[in-house]
This record gives C-alpha cells, structure tokens and sequence, in this order.
C-alpha cells in the first residue's frame, strides 16, 4: 500500500514558543474560536492536553455539499490489523430523486496482513451500512425528512 507526505514551511512573526504553545498544546481551545466554520469543538480525552495527550477534535460537517469525512481513532480493526484508516463520503443527488454516494477511504495495514481481504471487507462493510439506512428511510418515509 502506497502512502503520501507533503512538506511544507510557513514563516510566522510570532514567537515559536507562543506559536507552539496556541496552535499545538492549546489547539484543543483555540481551533473551535478561530475556525468554527471548521472545527465545531474539541476536547482532551486522555492525559493533561500537554505532549503526549490524546485530542478529539471534532469538525464541522458540510451538509451543504452532502459531504462527510472521518478517521477511525479506535476499535474495529484498528490495532490488529490497520494502523489507520479514514473516509471520505459524497452523496450526489441524481436526477430520479435519489443519489449516488461516493466513498474514498483511506488506509494503512499491518504487517502481514493482506490487504485485498481489507479493500473487500471495507467495501463490503461501507455498502452494508448505506443499504441498511436506505431500507430504513424507505420504510419510514417520514423520518428524517
């Protein structure tokens, strides 16, 4: 599986010291006053909010657009068989009413595991998930309207 980085340098007139400690240790309480129109809160859910904490940040979603993106930040498989993994879904209204959705997800094995089973089982899992809410709405068509 093939993987990605970007590098990049951004200069600041702020001090490193100030610039770390807002934007790294205190991100948790900044990023929800200077970008609500992306992180809607965040909070520390493990340890003091210093190195070494654990951050749930939770972004805003894009309902306009119909677009939705997530990260797997424990249980599943996670752990025993992917080191990580995220999604990123799309719901394209089509022209008889209903939609198309689109599905990118994203993720890195472990050692030894085969990752043509995961591609299937994921695929699998996605559709599942997108079917059952589909046989829902269909059978309770005031729901969520």
């Amino acid at each position: 599986m093939s993987s990605s980085a970007v590098s990049h340098e951004i200069e600041s007139s702020v001090s490193a010291a100030r610039l770390f400690k807002a934007s790294m240790i205190e991100w948790h309480n900044l990023a929800p006053k200077i970008l609500p129109e992306i992180v809607s809160s965040a909070s520390v859910v493990a340890v003091d909010g210093g190195v070494g904490s654990i951050r749930q940040i939770n972004f805003t979603s894009d309902e306009a657009n119909f677009e939705c993106k997530s990260s797997l930040i424990e249980g599943g498989d996670l752990g025993t068989k992917l080191e990580s993994a995220s999604s990123h879904f799309k719901l394209v209204p089509s022209s008889n009413g209903g939609c198309v959705v689109k599905l990118e997800g994203t993720f890195k094995v472990l050692p030894g595991v085969e990752t043509t089973d995961e591609v299937a089982k994921g695929k699998e899992m996605m559709t599942n998930a997108i079917k059952a809410a589909e046989a829902y709405l269909v059978a309770n068509p005031t729901a969520y309207a």
